[in-house]
């Protein structure tokens, strides 16, 4: 897949590399961009071989939110025609049924702090820095960061975040459990594909079944969301993975999962 904004490679067997690839403007999110990843999101969707996908930045920074030289001028049809746009794109990204995880370096501001927030899960290098600072702009976030910021800290924090709309360090955001770890810059890429070819030598199906599970069940009573863990586990134990797993487990294997 070959793109303007954004570079798309393999970078194992299975996993899928994402970059953002506007170096100049700390990749700031335009238009075109916006069209980019809503078409990359929308074709990963159906990639049965797809095991997990890394979303990075290229350069010193992963994203510095929308374009706001793209967006000085615009009129108040053009600003929401745009928008849908990328509300089509987060919600394309939210749809991806395998872990996607955010690898952040330097600045995750605005738009890219959001859309660290709809990946799974996130690792940051030491010195990275995260903020929705959209109340000093006369909006708020547009791309689900008002709820998925809540979902990852709590209410009194996300207020907090978003009302001041001042910049967090990536040893906040571990704190606040925004990101699972913090490392050294050099060790970023390193740090997050090691994760990630975990997570690919997995079973397939229970891997989309868990990420299904938890975020399907997170507005369901208890009761009904152990019924969706239920119909999902009463069907993985009927598939030809878990026959290998017990059976890779028993001969003392490394198992060969096929996601069937």
């Amino acid at each position: 897949m070959s793109y303007e904004t954004i570079k798309v490679e393999e970078a194992a067997p299975g996993v899928t590399v994402i970059a953002f690839n506007r170096p100049d403007v700390a990749n700031a999110l335009s238009t075109q961009m916006g069209r980019e990843l809503l078409d990359v999101w929308s074709k990963l969707r159906g990639d049965e071989g797809l095991r997990c996908v890394i979303l990075r930045g290229e350069g010193k920074h992963f994203q510095a939110g929308a374009d706001l030289k793209e967006r000085n001028g615009m009129t108040d049809d053009a600003w929401a025609e745009q928008h849908r746009l990328f509300e089509a794109m987060i919600r394309a990204q939210l749809a991806c049924p395998v872990p996607v995880i955010a690898a952040v370096q330097g600045a995750a501001m605005g738009g890219g702090c959001e859309m660290t927030l709809a990946c799974d899960f996130a690792y940051a290098a030491e010195g990275a820095r995260f903020g929705l600072p959209e109340a000093g702009l006369g909006i708020i976030p547009g791309l689900g960061g008002t709820q998925l910021l809540t979902r990852a800290v709590g209410p009194r924090r996300a207020i907090e975040v978003l009302t001041t709309a001042q910049p967090f360090t990536a040893e906040q955001a571990k704190a606040w459990g925004l990101v699972s770890d913090v490392v050294p810059a050099d060790r970023l890429m390193e740090t997050v594909l090691a994760v990630a070819s975990v997570i690919a030598a997995k079973a397939p199906l229970s891997v989309r079944g868990a990420k299904r599970v938890v975020h399907g069940g997170q507005d369901l009573d208890l009761a009904r969301a152990m019924d969706l863990e239920l119909t999902v586990y009463n069907h993985l134990f009927t598939t030809a993975d878990r026959r290998e797993g017990v059976a890779s487990f028993n001969e003392k294997r490394t198992p060969k999962f096929e996601g069937k």
